[in-house]
């Protein structure tokens, strides 16, 4: 099996858009957390986000490629974006390899659809209260050429690939809010058994949308908000009543070892196992004795060759709903035992909010800054202790702390689960 390391990162986060940004805020637990503005919430149970602020996509991208915007969905825009940022941090020039030895491995979902342009269509087909189908388009209404392009979950890989003339292996995993965290390590593994030397790894997700927003309220998933926004997400915490929805990207530019050290890129950390499983218990309820949970974590361990008393720490999936928080500690104290209450987690979704297919990948590009400068982001929010949730749950205030191999954890809708192990890289 072939080393594989992190040589670049990119990430459009609700709290700051590229690397720098995104991880300033981190570290002083600066919340993205806002009042909706992409559309008019007034109607809305829900009135808050964690929104990705306005950017100029055309500042990132080639003139050459900047015709594409138009068949771009929002998801698409920052997954470009961050994928245009991590290849510039990596300092690879992809046109002096073989494109066909670079690959994009994207973790997405499903994509809101844009019900004002649909609007004339469906307009046009009801009758006498009724929608008729086969009445679509007969009028004259019609849909822009393209758009179904838009709306395609493997377009955000397709489209990074065609940035950077990515010619390799190319998929896209929708594993609900196990994604991202699947896209990094089922590239690390193409990486690992030489089906590619490079692979842009990572996530893309926009779902502040009036219809979906109304969905996950409608699920119970979302909390209500009855706080000043950046108090509403609060992971692990006693008074946590649901997740914020979030939107952005993360994107890691995953080498083989010896590929970057012959053009002497930064390493920023070594990926060395993936695990998955899945609940097989409910489409919305987490098991809640964590066996699903805590069979990914081990497997990753598995693979990555690590015994779990050399793990330092967790970038936690802390959704800041009831369930999940009680059940990912409830998996910690399974897989880590008596050495739970010492290991120190995190979960950066108390300032970035759920952002689902993109949550692990923007997880990843923290966890990898974590084990190159040896800083915790905090889990801000941490103010009522929970009895259930009695961990270190490294609350409000960034730690700084070495920190030589971690965890990510990621767990979605309908019992998918993922864990990825990194480390430090000392060469």
């Amino acid at each position: 099996m072939r080393r594989v390391v992190v040589t670049g990162l990119g990430v459009v986060a609700p709290n700051g858009i590229g690397k720098e940004a995104f991880w300033e805020a981190c570290k002083e637990g600066r919340s993205g957390v806002r009042p909706i503005r992409s559309f008019d919430p007034s109607g809305h149970p829900v009135k808050i986000a964690a929104e990705v602020p306005d950017f100029d996509l055309a500042t990132y991208i080639p003139a050459e490629n900047r015709k594409s915007l138009k068949i771009m969905s929002r998801a698409m825009r920052f997954g470009v974006v961050a994928a245009s940022q991590a290849s510039r941090d990596s300092g690879l020039d992809i046109n002096r390899y073989n494109p066909e030895r670079v690959g994009v491995v994207l973790g997405t979902g499903i994509v809101p659809t844009d019900l004002a342009e649909l609007a004339p269509l469906l307009a046009e087909a009801y009758e006498n209260g009724r929608l008729r189908p086969e009445k679509l388009g007969q009028r004259g209404a019609a849909l822009f050429p393209l758009w179904i392009l838009r709306y395609l979950p493997n377009m955000v890989a397709a489209h990074i690939s065609m940035l950077l003339h990515a010619q390799g292996p190319n998929s896209t995993i929708t594993t609900a809010c196990a994604a991202g965290t699947q896209a990094v390590g089922e590239a690390f593994r193409l990486i690992a058994r030489d089906d590619a030397d490079v692979v842009l790894a990572g996530g893309a997700d926009s779902r502040i949308d009036p219809l979906l927003l109304l969905a996950y309220t409608g699920l119970g998933a979302l909390s209500p908000g009855e706080r000043p926004p950046e108090q509403v997400s609060r992971p692990f915490d006693g008074q946590r009543d649901g997740f914020v929805l979030g939107e952005g990207a993360g994107i890691l530019v995953l080498e083989e070892l010896e590929h970057a050290r012959q053009r002497d890129a930064m390493i920023y950390a070594e990926v060395l196992g993936l695990g998955s499983s899945f609940d097989a218990y409910g489409i919305t309820k987490p098991d809640p004795e964590a066996k699903g949970a805590t069979r990914a974590i081990e497997w990753a361990l598995r693979e990555a060759e690590v015994d779990h008393r050399d793990v330092d720490y967790i970038n936690a999936h802390g959704t800041s709903t009831r369930l999940n928080d009680l059940m990912e500690t409830a998996a910690v104290k399974r897989v880590f035992g008596e050495g739970a209450s010492a290991l120190p987690l995190s979960s950066i979704k108390s300032m970035v909010g759920h952002l689902i297919g993109a949550a692990g990948a923007v997880e990843a590009v923290a966890l990898a800054l974590t084990l190159s400068e040896g800083v915790l982001p905090p889990t801000i929010n941490q103010t009522h202790p929970d009895p259930g949730c009695d961990l270190d749950y490294v609350p409000n205030t960034a730690r700084e702390m070495p920190v030589t191999t971690a965890v990510s954890t990621s767990f979605g809708f309908g019992g998918q689960n993922a864990a990825l192990v990194m480390r430090r890289f000392a060469g």
